[in-house]
């Protein structure tokens, strides 16, 4: 992509800003921009849409949605120290980039949604906030303020959110993100892919949410998947004893027996709309 957007080798960008990843903010660069093209495909249509990047350190993902037709994208990053890096990117396409210093985790980004046009967000989240970020995006009134999710994890969050029953990564997560979406693990990228290297694979995870949703309470749901998976290697009949045990489950017309991995997200529902 240096070639294609004119821009200067990440790696030189790295140099130039004094970007070394910190561990303390979770950084882990990816400066392969032949793969921060594949993530960003992975969202599908981009030129009629506004993205929200989060943690784009030197900019690589950045400047694949731009490259790739992204009508805006809204970049918020903590590092102060990439600011400049990102502002040379955003003088290279004038008026389609927004940077904003701050903590994703303390940012509404519900507010940049603007009417008729689609909202997505793209982006190789720092592994120390990535999860909490997903549940703060998937727990909102719905249908939600986006579009779609492309995030990258490590491998083993994907599985959870990807995972269904029967699945060994199923549990909450996972009961949470079927409930509200169709998510999908798209590929894999090796710890070599970054730098520094992680010492774990990670994945990119493709969220569409559901128009409708089985009715359900939220509140309600993570109480009985807190209890069920709380203690997951429990019959139900005990692990959701504090609930209303076996009464409750017989009452959902579910066998006590049975385990939490074992129960369909409709299941799961089923016992949360008789609490």
């Amino acid at each position: 992509m240096a070639a294609l957007d004119g821009l200067p080798p990440l790696r030189e960008v790295i140099a130039k800003h004094g970007l070394d990843a910190l561990k303390s903010l979770g950084q882990n660069f990816l400066l392969d921009l032949n793969i921060t093209q594949k993530v960003a495909r992975a969202a599908g249509r981009l030129d009629d849409a506004t993205v929200i990047e989060i943690g784009p350190g030197p900019g690589g993902l950045t400047r694949a949605l731009l490259a790739l037709g992204a009508q805006k994208v809204i970049a918020i990053e903590r590092d102060r120290r990439a600011i400049p890096a990102l502002e040379e990117i955003g003088a290279h396409y004038p008026g389609r980039l927004e940077i904003i210093e701050g903590d994703a985790l303390a940012i509404d980004i519900a507010q940049f949604k603007t009417e008729g046009v689609p909202l997505k967000v793209v982006a190789n989240l720092p592994y120390n906030i990535g999860t909490q970020l997903l549940v703060n995006w998937l727990t909102v009134p719905w249908p939600p303020f986006w579009q779609s999710l492309t995030l990258m994890f490590q491998k083993e969050v994907g599985q959870r959110i990807a995972a269904e029953a029967g699945d060994d990564h199923y549990g909450r997560l996972g009961v949470l993100a079927g409930w509200l979406t169709h998510a999908e693990m798209m590929f894999d990228l090796s710890p070599q892919s970054f730098t520094p290297p992680p010492k774990v694979t990670s994945t990119v995870v493709h969220l569409e949410p559901r128009p409708d949703p089985l009715p359900c309470n939220l509140e309600k749901l993570e109480r009985v998947t807190a209890a069920a998976f709380g203690q997951r290697r429990k019959m139900l009949r005990q692990s959701v004893k504090s609930l209303g045990g076996e009464a409750l489950l017989q009452k959902a017309g579910i066998d006590p027996s049975r385990r939490a991995e074992t129960l369909s997200v409709e299941e799961f529902c089923r016992i949360a709309n008789l609490l």
